[in-house]
Protein backbone atom coordinates (compact mmCIF):
# COMPACT_ATOMS: atom_id res chain seq x y z
CA UNK A 1 0.00 0.00 0.00
CA UNK A 2 1.28 3.52 -1.24
CA UNK A 3 1.67 6.23 1.47
CA UNK A 4 1.32 8.53 -1.04
CA UNK A 5 -1.41 10.96 -2.99
CA UNK A 6 -1.34 10.86 -6.66
CA UNK A 7 -2.70 14.62 -7.58
CA UNK A 8 -3.34 13.38 -10.97
CA UNK A 9 -5.90 11.52 -10.43
CA UNK A 10 -9.56 11.92 -9.58
CA UNK A 11 -9.43 10.83 -5.54
CA UNK A 12 -6.24 12.19 -4.99
CA UNK A 13 -7.03 16.07 -6.47
CA UNK A 14 -10.17 16.19 -4.22
CA UNK A 15 -8.55 14.57 -1.04
CA UNK A 16 -5.37 17.42 -1.37
CA UNK A 17 -7.90 20.24 -2.36
CA UNK A 18 -11.41 19.30 -2.13
CA UNK A 19 -11.85 18.76 1.61
CA UNK A 20 -12.48 21.27 4.50
CA UNK A 21 -9.50 20.35 6.36
CA UNK A 22 -7.51 21.23 3.41
CA UNK A 23 -9.08 24.44 2.86
CA UNK A 24 -6.11 26.18 3.38
CA UNK A 25 -3.96 24.52 0.98
CA UNK A 26 -6.80 25.56 -1.68
CA UNK A 27 -6.84 28.75 -0.85
CA UNK A 28 -2.77 29.07 -1.03
CA UNK A 29 -2.99 27.87 -4.14
CA UNK A 30 -6.16 30.00 -5.57
CA UNK A 31 -4.07 32.85 -4.28
CA UNK A 32 -0.91 31.91 -5.89
CA UNK A 33 -2.58 31.70 -9.02
CA UNK A 34 -5.04 34.72 -8.85
CA UNK A 35 -1.66 37.06 -7.82
CA UNK A 36 -2.64 40.27 -8.74
CA UNK A 37 -5.52 40.12 -9.50
CA UNK A 38 -7.58 38.63 -6.19
CA UNK A 39 -7.05 37.63 -2.84
CA UNK A 40 -8.74 35.33 -1.21
CA UNK A 41 -9.18 34.96 2.69
CA UNK A 42 -11.86 32.33 2.77
CA UNK A 43 -13.86 29.82 0.90
CA UNK A 44 -16.83 27.91 0.96
CA UNK A 45 -17.34 24.73 -0.37
CA UNK A 46 -20.71 24.07 -2.59
CA UNK A 47 -22.06 21.39 -3.87
CA UNK A 48 -20.18 19.61 -6.40
CA UNK A 49 -22.94 17.91 -8.17
CA UNK A 50 -25.23 20.11 -10.43
CA UNK A 51 -28.49 18.07 -11.30
CA UNK A 52 -29.99 18.61 -14.75
CA UNK A 53 -32.92 20.12 -14.91
CA UNK A 54 -34.65 17.77 -17.10
CA UNK A 55 -34.20 14.13 -18.06
CA UNK A 56 -32.97 15.87 -21.38
CA UNK A 57 -30.57 17.48 -19.60
CA UNK A 58 -27.08 16.67 -18.94
CA UNK A 59 -26.14 16.64 -15.34
CA UNK A 60 -22.29 18.22 -14.05
CA UNK A 61 -20.04 16.99 -11.18
CA UNK A 62 -16.99 19.13 -10.47
CA UNK A 63 -13.88 18.67 -9.06
CA UNK A 64 -13.93 21.28 -6.94
CA UNK A 65 -16.54 23.90 -6.22
CA UNK A 66 -16.52 26.87 -4.17
CA UNK A 67 -17.30 30.33 -3.53
CA UNK A 68 -15.05 32.99 -2.34
CA UNK A 69 -15.83 35.42 0.70
CA UNK A 70 -16.82 37.95 -1.68
CA UNK A 71 -19.14 35.72 -3.42
CA UNK A 72 -16.85 34.81 -6.70
CA UNK A 73 -17.26 31.51 -7.81
CA UNK A 74 -14.18 29.43 -8.54
CA UNK A 75 -14.23 25.97 -10.76
CA UNK A 76 -11.20 23.37 -10.09
CA UNK A 77 -11.04 20.54 -12.83
CA UNK A 78 -8.29 18.16 -12.72
CA UNK A 79 -7.63 16.20 -16.53
CA UNK A 80 -5.27 13.97 -16.60
CA UNK A 81 -5.71 12.44 -20.12
CA UNK A 82 -6.21 14.04 -23.39
CA UNK A 83 -9.95 14.44 -24.47
CA UNK A 84 -11.38 16.06 -27.48
CA UNK A 85 -14.00 18.07 -26.22
CA UNK A 86 -12.62 19.48 -22.82
CA UNK A 87 -12.72 23.16 -24.03
CA UNK A 88 -16.46 22.99 -24.53
CA UNK A 89 -16.89 20.87 -21.37
CA UNK A 90 -15.09 23.26 -19.39
CA UNK A 91 -17.41 26.55 -21.16
CA UNK A 92 -20.42 24.15 -20.07
CA UNK A 93 -19.17 24.30 -16.11
CA UNK A 94 -18.65 27.82 -16.29
CA UNK A 95 -21.70 28.52 -17.97
CA UNK A 96 -23.95 26.47 -15.47
CA UNK A 97 -21.93 28.33 -12.53
CA UNK A 98 -23.30 31.48 -13.79
CA UNK A 99 -26.67 30.39 -14.67
CA UNK A 100 -27.04 29.13 -11.01
CA UNK A 101 -26.62 32.28 -10.15
CA UNK A 102 -29.56 34.26 -12.10
CA UNK A 103 -31.88 35.37 -9.01
CA UNK A 104 -33.70 38.59 -10.45
CA UNK A 105 -32.19 41.59 -8.10
CA UNK A 106 -33.57 44.26 -5.77
CA UNK A 107 -35.00 46.34 -8.22
CA UNK A 108 -36.36 43.40 -10.52
CA UNK A 109 -34.65 43.82 -14.00
CA UNK A 110 -31.39 43.92 -12.77
CA UNK A 111 -29.31 40.45 -12.39
CA UNK A 112 -26.47 40.19 -9.83
CA UNK A 113 -23.94 37.55 -10.93
CA UNK A 114 -20.49 37.49 -9.01
CA UNK A 115 -17.60 36.08 -11.07
CA UNK A 116 -16.73 32.49 -12.21
CA UNK A 117 -13.28 31.21 -12.27
CA UNK A 118 -11.93 28.24 -14.29
CA UNK A 119 -8.94 26.67 -12.84
CA UNK A 120 -8.57 23.93 -15.52
CA UNK A 121 -5.60 21.25 -15.32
Amino acid sequence: MSKFINPFTDVGFKMIFGQEISKPLLIDFLNNLLEGERHITDVQFLDKEQLPESKEDRGLIYDVYCMTDTGERIIVEMQNRSQSHFKERALLYLSKAIVEQSRRGSDGNSYEISAVYGVFL
